[in-house]
């Protein structure tokens, strides 16, 4: 299709200083909202620090030209009318909130990034065909209440006031009370729900270090994981350390380390993209002098193939029961979380795969571990999501880091990217 953005090759370099400059000043301001004791930022669903961003981001989304709008919950969006006003839109971003004491990267870049490629555009080539907007959801990760997705679940449909009407945080102030001192809550103005978004493009720092280590500089995702959580139970027999032979004991704790060690194996062999995490384990009576008589421990495994997943699964559950059987233990297991892989939109994959192949970046497809907010507008729109390193993998944490001059990658991607889906193609 050949390069859009740039007249020309050398273009190439004087446009990445640009987006390196201006995503930095960005992300630095964004930053000064909701700094930390701890040198992060803190920045959860419907307080002080989370409204003031917002709205600020609102100034900002005006001053440079987009119509501004918060829909009910907090969401807000940044349009740039299109020609065309009954094409669907196509809209950028990602979500403004944080975990405690997080990085000022992860989601914030994602709205920066939108907002400085839908800028630049509008400068260089005017009105779009499509109108783009540029959103920053109120909230993806669940750290005040314990509901994730709030803000693209409620534009997709698939999060509703019913569902948030008992939730309350850790100082037991109720969800509606906390959204409703912010001005927002059922009535308060446009409807969530929205039928009219054509594509969805969210770019975002990758909080693994996948490319750091194959060194891309853009990682093109395939697919989201689909996530599987069980839970397991070994029972032995608690009995005395000093008296009980080795060969008479039943040993609860080391039939679960048995496992545990297969579980890895087989991790390390099925290879990437399946990663299988033993993240709590507790242990009765857990004293120094006892041979433990049980052990409740959980899995979390991820892949980007619901077969493969599904399979994996299964030889967990078959192989943990026989190495049980075979020590004499007793073993019970249950699957208690199940969320299906996301695929990315084809095309938008495509779309990324010969925008970095004709401006010489290296890329290279891959799963995301991690849930996001692409998850939820997959349902309703086409969807894509790429991803910049993230120094050491570190996220959800103050060292999060990733260089400009990476992230002005991702910026001039995104760029291309909206002008082919905003400016140029007749369908998306």
């Amino acid at each position: 299709m050949g390069l859009s953005v740039l007249s020309h090759p050398q273009d190439k370099e004087r446009l990445l200083t640009y987006f390196e400059t201006h995503i930095m000043h960005i992300l630095n301001w964004l930053a000064a909202f909701s700094p930390d004791e701890n040198g992060g930022i803190t920045r959860l669903l419907y307080t002080e620090g989370w409204l003031n961003t917002q709205q600020a981001l609102a100034v900002k989304m005006a001053s440079h030209g987009l119509e501004t709008e918060f829909d009910e919950v907090g969401n807000l969006f940044g349009k740039l009318q299109g020609e065309d006003r009954h094409a669907p839109s196509i809209i950028t971003g990602s979500h403004i909130d944080t975990v405690v004491q997080g990085g000022k990267y992860d989601g914030a870049y994602g709205i920066a990034a939108g907002l400085l490629a839908v800028n630049y555009l509008q400068q260089q080539f005017g009105k779009p065909k499509r109108t783009i907007e540029v959103v920053s959801l109120c909230e993806e990760e669940g750290s005040r209440f314990p509901i994730a997705y709030w803000g693209s679940g409620s534009i997709a449909g698939k999060r509703d006031f019913e569902q948030i009407a008992r939730l309350r945080d850790m100082d037991e102030v109720s969800f509606t009370d906390a959204m409703r001192e912010c001005g927002f809550g059922e009535g308060s103005g446009r409807s969530s729900r929205r039928q009219d978004i054509g594509a969805f493009i969210e770019v975002h720092i990758e909080q693994g270090a996948v490319l750091e280590t194959e060194k891309a500089a853009i990682g093109i995702v395939d697919a989201i994981a689909g996530q599987r959580r069980m839970k397991f139970e070994v029972t032995g027999e608690p009995n005395h350390a000093g008296t009980t032979p080795m060969h008479m004991r039943r040993d609860a704790l080391e039939g679960a380390s048995a496992m545990i060690q297969e579980l890895r194996r087989e991790a390390m062999k099925q290879g990437a993209p399946l990663v299988a995490t033993v993240g709590q384990l507790h242990v009765q009576p857990n004293v120094p002098n006892v041979v433990p008589g049980k052990v409740m421990f959980t899995v979390d495994a991820r892949h980007g193939d619901e077969e493969a997943l599904g399979s994996f699964c299964e030889w967990v559950m078959n192989t943990f029961k026989r190495l049980a059987e075979e020590r004499e233990l007793g073993f019970s297991g249950m699957e208690w979380f199940c969320e299906k892989p996301v695929p990315m939109d084809a095309g938008m994959k495509q779309h990324m795969d010969e925008i970095t192949e004709e401006l010489g970046i290296a890329s290279m497809r891959m799963v995301s571990g991690a849930g996001h907010d692409a998850v939820m507008f997959e349902h309703i729109c086409k969807a894509g999501m790429l991803f910049v390193p993230s120094r050491g993998g570190i996220s959800h944490s103050p060292l999060e880091y990733t260089a400009p001059s990476e992230l002005a990658v991702g910026v001039l991607i995104l760029a291309e990217l909206l002008y082919r889906l905003g400016y140029k193609e007749e369908r998306i």
